[in-house]
């Protein structure tokens, strides 16, 4: 019955259709919306602000956790509505729209975007908009597949349109665990001691008078985008099982290993598929996505417990999961990502972070986000909150792209995302590079010699022979740095057509 969902009598008579309710939004505003890497963003009201754009126009700038789902950034961007976005997204036309200089883009930690708005150092939030499963009798959002940027959005925001979505499961109210930091410089210490740490609420604490409005709805999460495992993912989740299985035989880990984290995307996703078939067990992750993998592992009683800040599912893992989320939900916290993603809690936890590079270089510089240095492709998303704090930082990718006219590993990356400073472990379907406790020069031969494919191995060697002959800790042949970056902006290639795959 809808009277489950809306609790609160004095909020029936604030029911108004999308329309309405996006009139609530004007020229000039910072509007956050909820929605977290395709996952529990509002649906109504984005489509009705920008049909209203098409004859009216305005410009918003437009806060969200991560990327929204059901081409609202596309439909957005394509009605002039966005002027400026953070702190993370992955559609191709606003993507266009960011790299032509249209969109000021902000690519920021994804832990850091409520730090800022809290402490005013961003402008403040005018509307919030946010997707509910219900409104609880005192006002509280409960929210549906993410949390995100959400609960602050909704505590910071001068009003708050709630959009109750019908078609996500009422059983959903009590997964989430919302907790908002203190205020510095006397903040207490944030009390997760363990994935299954619940410190807060499980609705986002507001006075009802906040709610300015109230949508109906009835639309589906988009279904996540992850391709199936490949021979070439299957291959770096060997490489990595293997690593980890000597970490245990040496005795830095046991078979429960320690919290795991992976972020968004095909690789990540393989490589934890790819524990169900290894003696690892009674494992728990504290991430921001929660998989298919993840949910692969707990029906393969691999493991015990999920924390995150989302859920992005393939169509038939979202209709099993939400079919059967009251036996799953006694396994699984969502949380606002200040917390899923907050280097306090990553460091004491020791978690094992596994993140996917663009491209790295002989030394162990990561560039997460642009392509040939200049073209944002996503945004760092929470990569640098786990990488720089983690137990033990893993950086995947495949070894070539473009059927081989690239190589993803390179003399010196384009752009720098993770310096070598905070990455300890490499690995492509070639093999894998353990960087711990290797100076630079040691480093750049351990990465040639083991994550290289043999078409660019003998380049990537001479380049590193010339530039030891020069000297220095780094050593590096300066004027050839970017050189590959440059031949493949040129010709479509790094290397010539004769040293390259076919």
């Amino acid at each position: 019955m809808f009277r489950e969902r809306l609790r609160n009598d004095k909020l029936w008579d604030r029911i108004v259709g999308a329309d309405q309710a996006a009139r609530l939004i004007t020229d000039g505003m910072t509007v956050g919306m909820s929605g977290f890497t395709r996952a529990g963003e509002a649906k109504a009201v984005p489509l009705a602000l920008a049909e209203r754009a098409r004859n009216d126009p305005l410009k918003i700038t437009l806060l969200t956790g991560a990327s929204l789902g059901n081409n609202l950034d596309r439909t957005l961007v394509e009605a002039h509505v966005i002027a400026r976005r953070m702190p993370f997204q992955s559609d191709p036309a606003l993507r266009r729209a960011i790299n032509a200089g249209e969109v000021m883009f902000i690519d920021q930690h994804l832990s850091e975007t409520v730090e800022f708005l809290r402490s005013g150092q961003l402008p403040p939030v005018d509307v919030a908009v946010v997707e509910a499963t219900a409104i609880t009798e005192d006002g509280g959002i409960v929210p549906t597949t993410s949390v995100g940027n959400s609960a602050s959005f909704a505590i910071l925001a001068k009003k708050v349109i709630v959009e109750i979505n019908l078609s996500q499961p009422e059983a959903l109210e009590g997964l989430h665990d919302i907790y908002i930091p203190t205020h510095r410089p006397s903040r207490e210490a944030i009390p997760v001691i363990a994935p299954d740490s619940r410190i807060g609420v499980p609705f986002i604490p507001i006075p009802a008078e906040k709610i300015a409005a109230v949508v109906v709805t009835q639309s589906s999460d988009s279904a996540s985008t992850v391709e199936p495992a490949d021979a070439e993912t299957d291959a770096i989740a060997g490489h990595l099982t293997e690593f980890l299985l000597r970490e245990v035989r040496q005795g830095r880990l046991t078979e429960r290993l320690l919290p795991l984290q992976a972020g968004i995307g095909t690789i990540a996703n393989a490589v934890l598929q790819g524990f169900t078939r290894t003696p690892f067990h009674g494992l728990t992750m504290y991430s921001e996505v929660l998989q298919d993998s993840t949910f692969d592992l707990i029906d393969a009683g691999k493991l015990d417990f999920a924390s995150g800040s989302s859920m992005t599912l393939s169509s038939e893992k979202h209709r099993r999961v939400m079919g059967e989320i009251e036996a799953y939900k006694r396994r699984l916290i969502l949380r606002p990502q200040e917390i899923s993603n907050h280097p306090e809690v990553i460091r004491r936890l020791g978690i094992i972070a596994i993140n996917t590079a663009l491209e790295f270089d002989i030394y162990g510089n990561v560039n997460s986000t642009h392509v040939g240095g200049t073209h944002m492709m996503n945004g760092i998303g929470g990569s640098g909150d786990f990488a720089r704090n983690a137990y033990m930082s893993i950086f995947v990718t495949k070894s070539l792209a473009k059927e081989g006219a690239i190589s993803r590993v390179v003399p010196m990356v384009s752009h720098v995302d993770h310096t070598e400073h905070d990455v300890d472990i490499l690995v492509t379907e070639i093999g894998l590079a353990d960087l711990r406790g290797l100076a630079p020069r040691e480093r750049a031969a351990t990465i040639i010699a083991n994550c290289v494919h043999p078409t660019y191995r003998e380049a990537l060697a001479d380049y590193y022979r010339r530039a030891v002959a020069r000297g220095g800790h780094t050593p590096h042949v300066i004027e050839e740095a970017l050189g590959w970056h440059d031949s493949l902006r040129r010709t479509g290639r790094m290397l010539p057509e004769k040293t390259a795959i076919i």
